[in-house]
């Protein structure tokens, strides 16, 4: 069965993040995607130059009709803008047994905010706990936590615990921000927690592995693989876009990883 996978994200017209690298990446990992906009950009690799979020009653109407028509086997979910629409897709997704990966983007790699800061808390107290899975790297941890970024394993580790705490399934914490040479990832759940090392690549086209990485995560979880497989499943897919990055032709800034990389010869 071909899984059907829902991205509830905000779009970036260059194509390296947002719904548009989750539709790839969804795609490339064998799933059927499918799209629900909160909001709209403009920027491209060099950064976002205007956002205008879309108004939370159509979120809820775009949900509403996937819903009433489609069957949803995962969720993942990205950039959503306002507080207003965070309670629109709360709401809109009462009910659904489907696995939710949140990817809870707050800053573009650029350092554009794309998450208004008053809306953070209700990111944390609505939200989180509604999910399976968190994917936040260092910075959107310590933002969610109202804490200073953690700067080694031991940090990532005392803070994955306490987000922990705030009620999703578990936490995906990207330690790419490390002043390490690797890029170690940590899983912590209920059971315990697993590191999961990760090489770094030299190229500056890292544009939307964020969105890359959890929008891969919820189709290999839409297509029933338990979560300690699908997350170093969904890493290596990420590690091979990004070492292929440098592949494609895009933009003078930072450009995107290859999501066909593994298709196209």
């Amino acid at each position: 069965m071909i899984p059907n996978i829902l991205s509830i994200a905000g779009s970036d017209p260059s194509g390296g993040a947002g719904v548009q690298a989750d539709i790839k990446a969804i795609s490339a990992n064998g799933g059927y995607a499918m799209a629900v906009l909160t909001g709209l950009t403009a920027q491209n690799t060099q950064g976002v130059r205007a956002v205008d979020l879309v108004s939370p009653e159509m979120v809820t109407a775009q949900i509403a009709a996937i819903r009433a028509d489609i069957r949803i086997d995962a969720v993942k979910i990205g950039m959503l803008g306002s507080a207003a629409i965070i309670s629109a897709v709360v709401a809109a997704l009462d009910g659904l047994t489907a696995p939710i990966v949140l990817d809870p983007v707050m800053v573009a790699k650029g350092g554009d905010r794309l998450l208004a800061s008053e809306a953070v808390a209700a990111l944390r107290d609505h939200l989180l706990p509604r999910a399976t899975v968190i994917t936040p790297n260092l910075p959107e941890a310590a933002d969610l936590l109202t804490l200073h970024e953690a700067q080694d394993r031991d940090g990532m580790a005392a803070q994955a615990r306490l987000l922990l705490d705030l009620g999703p399934g578990a936490v995906l914490l990207k330690g790419g921000h490390l002043a390490e040479a690797d890029a170690p990832d940590l899983l912590v759940t209920s059971e315990g927690a697993r590191w999961f090392e990760g090489r770094r690549f030299a190229t500056k086209n890292t544009h939307g592995t964020g969105c890359t990485l959890s929008s891969t995560l919820a189709t290999l979880l839409g297509r029933g693989l338990p979560l300690p497989e699908a997350v170093p499943t969904a890493k290596a897919y990420v590690a091979g876009a990004i070492a292929a990055a440098d592949r494609l032709q895009v933009g003078h800034g930072h450009g995107p990883t290859h999501h066909f990389h593994a298709l196209w010869r």
